[in-house]
């Protein structure tokens, strides 16, 4: 198999574009099938009465130059020409107690606030604060070396780094958030703690978070999800790729144990020496090849581990700017006036997000606000039975959160101008995500970090990208885990992996 190889990639998100890019860079001949009509799968937005609602991310890491996320994203074309916006503050937090929190990007600047609104937990807060300056100093083992390739050497070398960090990350990969705000005295740290991550992940990737906000490691690309993703699907182009849209996969086809092709639903059949697939793992396994290369560790992976919970996704035009944080931040997470029962599960805060940062959220002199919460899919699965049952319910979920965003804000209601409303039953539908989960495997203190094979058991030339092999998950995972597997196809055709990066736009 040379240079003139064929590859099959089944799906246009942020993973099959990588792969693709990757490949192609690497003289492989690439064709990918996306159901949809558009790239982007989970990194999307769309557009509702002129505003672009962001279906994707908040913040992407890879700012900043000399990082390994900004190399990759300079070898896709997504971020050539493109404006950052770095946030000065994470959130603005609202305790029951009436205090409010401000996560300032700064360490400094966040200490002497902590210590300052909840000086009862002086130490704590001190010890936290070091710890995250801790994580300024601590580096990733390369991200950009398949792990699956990595020669003894490699293994020494990131040893090494991780070696000086190991008190680090004994006692906070291995204490939960809840575990943290437990510690707490404070109602303030304890709630924010509580609410602002997820409740089991460890608190080591909290600190994480904020140590590259300090370093102005994150940001915003200016566009949004959905304009980050046509640029990585205009690189793609550019290399000779090719794309089809509006192509649904319903089976991986296998002769001889050796995946040979795909088939679509309109009948179409395709066939190609390689085969991967970049779309939801669940569903890649148990229905486009029925189940058969299922060992039972894979199937106890299903039963078993955690997963990012499944989100409703709320957002509302409102026909003015206004400033809702008092020029503090982008966001406000407040507690509610009373308790709501949304989903079929109480509610007692709410957050939200104010996308003035982004130009293209909306018309000029409009503001787009959106919020997550956090369901169960499993409420969701039946309400999708009873389509009557499950409109009612959308409408119920979008009167309940305005009033809530009313109560806090007077005359919020009077100035919106358009409503939307994606749940659970919508990301799976759009993404064929398992549970509607947006991210995919969750790391927690219980599992701590552990390594995804992207081949299938007793099934030759096929593999897998995308956060369900990258447990963490998110957007820059899923680019890292095309151009990981790209590699594993070299190594396998004795071919030595090549990048390039194209010139700024």
């Amino acid at each position: 198999m040379g240079h003139d190889s064929s590859v099959i990639i089944i799906g246009a998100g942020i993973a099959g574009l990588s792969a693709g890019c990757y490949l192609q860079m690497n003289g492989y001949k690439t064709q990918i099938f996306e159901m949809h009509d558009e790239p982007g799968g989970l990194c999307a937005s769309w557009t509702r009465n002129g505003f672009n609602v962001n279906g994707g991310f908040h913040s992407l890491v890879g700012r900043c130059p000399g990082t390994d996320f900004h190399q990759l994203w300079q070898e896709l074309g997504a971020i050539q020409g493109r404006d950052f916006v770095a946030f000065d503050d994470f959130i603005r937090f609202e305790s029951s107690d009436g205090k409010v929190l401000m996560i300032h990007s700064d360490l400094d600047q966040l200490q002497e606030h902590l210590l300052d609104v909840a000086p009862e937990d002086h130490k704590l807060i001190l010890e936290f604060m070091s710890a995250a300056r801790s994580c300024l100093r601590f580096e990733i083992p390369t991200l950009l070396k398949a792990p699956e390739l990595y020669k003894p050497i490699d293994g020494l070398k990131a040893l090494s780094q991780v070696f000086p960090h190991l008190p680090l990350l004994r006692k906070w990969m291995r204490m939960s958030m809840t575990e943290l705000a437990n510690r707490c005295k404070s109602t303030v740290l304890r709630e924010a703690f509580s609410f602002l991550w997820f409740h089991d992940s460890p608190a080591f990737f909290f600190l994480m978070t904020l140590a590259m906000m300090h370093k102005r490691d994150t940001g915003y690309p200016i566009g949004g999800p959905l304009e980050f993703t046509k640029a990585i699907e205009r690189r793609y182009l550019g290399l000779g790729g090719t794309c089809h849209y509006n192509s649904r996969i319903t089976k991986i086809v296998v002769e001889n144990n050796h995946a040979t092709g795909i088939q679509l639903e309109d009948g179409r059949s395709c066939h190609s020496e390689t085969i991967i697939s970049a779309a939801d793992s669940y569903h890649t396994i148990f229905d486009f090849l029925d189940g058969k290369y299922a060992n039972r560790k894979i199937r106890k992976r299903f039963s078993n581990l955690p997963i990012f919970p499944p989100l409703i996704s709320l957002s509302f035009g409102l026909n003015k700017t206004l400033d809702l944080t008092g020029g503090a931040s982008t966001g406000i997470n407040f507690p509610l006036e009373e308790p709501a029962m949304v989903a079929g599960e109480e509610m007692n805060r709410l957050g939200i997000r104010i996308h003035d940062f982004d130009p293209s959220a909306a018309p000029p002199g409009k503001t787009l606000v959106r919020c997550l919460i956090p369901s169960d899919y499993a409420y969701w699965k039946k309400l999708g039975k009873d389509p009557e049952h499950y409109a009612l319910e959308k409408k119920d979920i979008l009167s309940k959160i305005t009033t809530m965003l009313e109560n806090r804000f007077r005359g919020f209601t009077d100035q919106i101008v358009m409503r939307d409303i994606a749940t659970p039953l919508t990301f799976r539908n759009y993404t064929g995500n398992w549970q509607g989960s947006h991210q995919g495997w969750m790391i927690i203190p219980k599992t701590r970090v552990f390594h995804m094979k992207k081949e299938l058991p007793g099934l030759a030339n096929f593999y897998m990208a995308g956060h369900w092999v990258e447990p963490g998950g998110g957007i820059p995972l899923a680019a890292v885990s095309g151009r990981n597997v790209t590699q594993i196809i070299c190594k396998r055709d004795k071919l030595t992996f090549k990048t390039a990066t194209p010139s700024s736009s």
